[in-house]
């Protein structure tokens, strides 16, 4: 069954009264990600959000295998939840049998009947604190619908996440969220540096510094921090 866009249209406008309503902000977020499983028609759908070692950590899944994309995604350092994540751009894998892009991860989410994901990045202050993601246990072309109506629900989501991190409850999810925005930052810090004394992208920066990172089993974040105290010291 395809989305149409007054299906979207109309599932915003009954959630719409989440953002004033009095309920529990991880109660709300839990509505929404039903409300995309119940749309989209898919075997599930979820919302990860990073962590002070920027990690994607399930929040809200409306089936139990959202936990495999969690799960291999961290075992394997790669998959389309942290490419969405890393690049701020939604992302869509139609057959992971077929996908190379990410092939340690696509061989083990098959043998956990996740055959297909569209996954696009959760937004707050210019960057990326989570995603929100559906998946399909059988191949599934993603159409422009399908992307606009995920896209529309994560606007929603992150609406959400911004009275977490901006209001006096410090909660263990407003917790978590302002980790995830200070790791953020050093990572943001380290990758200047070595774009500033090797000339490199922004991409290549961070792909070097994960890569350290993995090699070293390390944190990314104290790897990052290091860099940054390093070039502090020979200023």
């Amino acid at each position: 069954m395809e989305i149409s866009l007054e299906d979207v249209h109309q599932a915003l406008v009954e959630l719409g009264r989440l953002r004033f309503g009095q309920m529990r902000v991880e109660d709300a977020i839990r509505e929404i990600v039903e409300t995309t499983h119940s749309m989209f028609a898919v075997d599930g759908a979820g919302l990860m959000l990073a962590d002070g070692a920027q990690h994607l950590r399930s929040v809200a899944a409306s089936d139990d295998r959202f936990a495999h994309l969690e799960d291999l995604q961290i075992r394997h350092q790669e998959g389309p939840c942290i490419e969405a994540f890393d690049t701020k751009e939604l992302v869509g894998a139609t057959d992971l049998e077929q996908e190379s892009r990410w092939p340690l991860f696509s061989s083990a989410a098959v043998q956990r009947e996740v055959r297909a994901v569209l996954a696009t990045p959760l937004p707050y202050n210019q960057d990326a604190v989570g995603v929100v993601a559906v998946l399909s246990e059988r191949s599934r072309p993603w159409s422009p619908a399908n992307e606009l109506a995920l896209l529309a629900f994560t606007d929603l989501a992150a609406l959400l996440i911004a009275s977490i991190i901006q209001g006096e409850e410090q909660s263990e999810l407003a917790t978590q969220l302002q980790g995830a925005l200070d790791s953020r930052q050093v990572i943001e810090q380290a990758k200047g540096v070595l774009i500033g004394t090797q000339g490199i992208s922004p991409r290549t920066a961070y792909e070097e510094l994960r890569s350290r990172a993995r090699a070293e089993r390390r944190k990314l974040p104290v790897v990052c921090a290091e860099v940054v105290q390093g070039a502090v010291r020979q200023a």
